[in-house]
């Protein structure tokens, strides 16, 4: 796992590695720039594009100056910096990169306070004004001059985190900060690059490894991380000779109405295509036709909606509930009498989440370590309302703890929230998957990975990860617009076996 690392926790490290590599701050600085450089260079080859740099007095704007002499060293030759002398604190290794710049013979404008913004003719505008200390909204000259850069319609790169833009914390709506079209951070995202907030202000992302002690980063526990793919092959169990489908174990998934049995069958499939050695669906009577002609693998408990079907529970080793489900009588009865009679975690999707938004007795008699998949409207019925994704997380943080229970938060970086207190963002993923049906498989494969004895951890970490990376493959090689959950679906082996490899 990449731990992702809150502000004060960044300079902890940095002074870490600092103390104990040892190296000079203004090396670290050296270093951090050298990483931009040697991204930047090979993405914005011609040399004879004008770029602007937009510096501030800090460290962020001292990495700024930094990067204009080495890209003045790699040959391009059209090349200003502005310094905006807004504050009078100015860091050492800021005057040091200054002395060291105005060898070169670079142009440096001065933007002093309520001065008039220069003209800028800059193709690429370098935004490093400030960085990851930020703690409060832009104001005054800051906001102003955010505000005109941004109005200068060029390519903007930001060097860490766009100006203006909080690393952590809500981000106010409206707020003022610079509209970066590439962030080029230094060695992991920040946390609310992975939050829907962040579209407005970033357009992609790409972090530059730096150097900063691993060792230590990994002793600070941080609660916020990112999966990544070696994460996922330590997790997936290859299957083993002598093995049979009991040694899979056997998933039930209890969805689909008359009008709804799309999603049963979605999800019934993609539990079996995950691995599940045994799959039952329970179905209404209306849906077994249609469940025996698209996937005869399926096996049925059919209902009604007068009475419960009779269920062994305890003969499934993993149970979902909930997609296509309906809100009805029926559907109450049905997801009462799961939670009653079946004591392993559950995986609760769709309209079964929307049950216990309406009925907070059954939310609370969940058995440990069951596993909710909102996405933000189900969440915030569950939870109350959000006025942002960062409050999502708090809350999500309290309850999976108080529950005892994992939290899949859906999301183009989807966050599963755990009851000792960690966020794992997912890196895999992508715009083609956003079509209905997507969660439903989702619930499917998660369940399988219930059924084949992972944890409920892994089963939520590692069923993410495949779901989007089998999308991933699907749609990237392809440049797809839209991949469909059937399609994803048979792909899931296919993924699976690439990891296990």
């Amino acid at each position: 796992m990449l731990p992702l690392l809150l502000s004060h926790q960044i300079r902890q490290a940095d002074a870490f590695t600092i103390a104990n590599e040892p190296i000079a701050s203004i090396d670290l600085m050296e270093r951090a720039s050298k990483a931009f450089v040697g991204w930047f260079v090979n993405h914005f080859p011609d040399k004879n594009v004008s770029i602007s740099f937009y510096c501030g007095t800090g460290n962020n704007g001292g990495d700024g100056l930094a990067i204009a002499r080495l890209l003045n060293d790699h040959q391009y030759k059209k090349l200003s910096v502005k310094i905006a002398y807004f504050s009078e604190r100015q860091t050492d290794e800021f005057e040091i990169n200054l002395q060291r710049l105005k060898q070169t013979g670079i142009n440096i404008i001065k933007i002093n306070k309520g001065a008039a913004l220069p003209p800028d003719e800059g193709t690429i505008l370098i935004d490093a004004l400030l960085g990851t200390g930020l703690n409060k909204p832009l104001s005054d000259d800051y906001e102003r001059l955010v505000s005109y850069i941004n109005n200068l319609d060029r390519t903007i790169v930001a060097v860490d985190v766009p100006t203006g833009f909080f690393s952590e914390r809500e981000i106010l709506p409206k707020a003022v900060a610079i509209k970066a079209d590439l962030v080029i951070t230094f060695q992991q995202p920040k946390i609310n690059f992975l939050l829907p907030e962040s579209a407005p202000y970033i357009n992609c992302w790409e972090a530059v490894n730096i150097g900063i002690n691993e060792s230590f980063v990994q002793s600070l526990k941080a609660e916020y991380q990112f999966i990544e793919e070696k994460d996922i092959r330590k997790i997936l169990k290859p299957r083993r000779p002598f093995s049979n489908k009991g040694t899979y174990g056997h998933a039930l998934i209890i969805a689909g109405q008359e009008k709804t049995m799309g999603a049963a069958l979605l999800s019934a499939s993609a539990a079996a295509h995950a691995g599940a050695g045994l799959t039952t669906a329970c179905v209404p009577a209306s849906g077994l036709t249609a469940l025996n002609s698209y996937l005869p693998e399926i096996m049925a408990i059919v209902r009604n909606e007068r009475e419960l079907p009779e269920v062994e529970w305890a003969k499934f080793n993993a149970a979902a509930v909930g997609p296509g489900l309906g809100q009805g009588d029926d559907a109450v009865k049905l997801l009462t009498a799961l939670i009653k009679n079946y004591k392993k975690p559950l995986v609760i999707d769709a309209d079964a989440v929307n049950l216990l938004a309406g009925d907070k007795d059954l939310l609370k008699n969940l058995p440990a370590g069951s596993i909710l998949t909102p996405h933000m409207k189900e969440f915030d019925r569950l939870f109350g309302e959000h006025s942002s994704w960062w409050k999502r997380l708090e809350t999500g943080l309290e309850q999976a703890k108080k529950l005892n229970i994992y939290i899949v938060l859906k999301n183009d970086y989807t966050i599963t929230i755990t009851p000792e207190g960690k966020c794992y963002f997912n890196p895999t993923g992508n715009a083609a998957m956003a079509t209905g049906g997507m969660g439903d498989v989702l619930t499917g494969i998660i369940t399988a990975l219930l059924a084949q004895k992972y944890t409920p951890l892994e089963a939520c970490l590692a069923g993410i990860y495949i779901h989007g990376k089998a999308g991933d493959e699907l749609a990237l090689p392809s440049r797809l617009n839209v991949v469909l959950p059937g399609k994803l679906i048979t792909q899931l082996p296919v993924t699976m076996a690439k990891l296990m490899a």
